[in-house]
């Protein structure tokens, strides 16, 4: 064989580049070392092209940002039909809190774009249609969509941002935290840190679900009951 047929063998069995695998590649890199050392040239290396060759595929880094964007929509699951709002909202809640876990950098992304892909359009129609499907009015909607995404999107940027990965770890810098702390300048926080170290089995998707209870309770097609309610406390 000739070595121009076996280059043009070696270009057959390439995967052909596309828009997909940019966008998915982009999403590696920026999983691994964050948005800033998103390149051009450091999405092209570990596809094994030239940066230019990427401009045939996408308009440049604005573009790969929306399409990272909308992959995550696409991999946060949509609110079950057929269901009771609340079971369907906190389905989709916790499938965006593990969707964002995977993807740190993406919490800072998600409603930052102008030009929004399919996959973010039909999720976020999906979840205004699960609440109006259920009686909220438009303006329920917008406060209940508001409030749920809050909480999902700051759980997740403190929980990124937590010293532990486990409850090991936890133990561990809690011991160290009780062991330079004057229990009797700080009781309240000691306390708090002791009781800590007494929970071994600690899990922040209970806290995470825990707290998500707290704000699907509050939270009424009409409005008008969780007002009442809170007001009655």
């Amino acid at each position: 064989m000739t070595e121009a047929a076996r280059r043009r063998g070696g270009r057959s069995t390439r995967t052909p580049l596309s828009r997909e695998r940019v966008i998915a590649t982009a999403m590696a890199v920026a999983d691994e070392k964050g948005t800033a050392a998103l390149t051009m040239r450091a999405i092209a290396e570990p596809l094994g092209v030239e940066a230019m060759s990427l401009y045939h595929h996408v308009a440049g880094r604005e573009e790969v940002l929306d399409g990272m964007v909308d992959a995550v929509f696409a991999e946060i699951d949509l609110p079950p039909l057929g269901t009771d709002w609340k079971a369907a909202m906190r389905h989709r809640a916790t499938s965006a809190r593990t969707a964002l876990r995977r993807h740190p950098w993406a919490v800072a992304l998600l409603d930052s774009r102008a030009h929004p892909g399919p996959a973010t359009l039909r999720h976020h129609d999906a979840v205004v249609g699960a609440l109006r499907t259920a009686g909220f009015s438009v303006p329920m909607t917008a406060h209940a969509v508001s409030l749920i995404d809050s909480y999902v999107y700051g759980y997740v940027i403190q929980e990124l941002s937590l010293p532990f990965a486990g409850t090991a770890d936890l133990t561990e810098i809690t011991d160290e935290f009780l062991h330079d702390l004057p229990a009797d300048t700080y009781p309240h926080l000691t306390e708090l840190a002791t009781e800590l170290a007494r929970t071994p089995d600690y899990d922040p998707a209970g806290e995470f679900a825990y707290g998500l209870t707290l704000i699907l309770d509050a939270l009424h097609p009409t409005g008008t009951r969780p007002a009442a309610g809170i007001a009655d406390q």
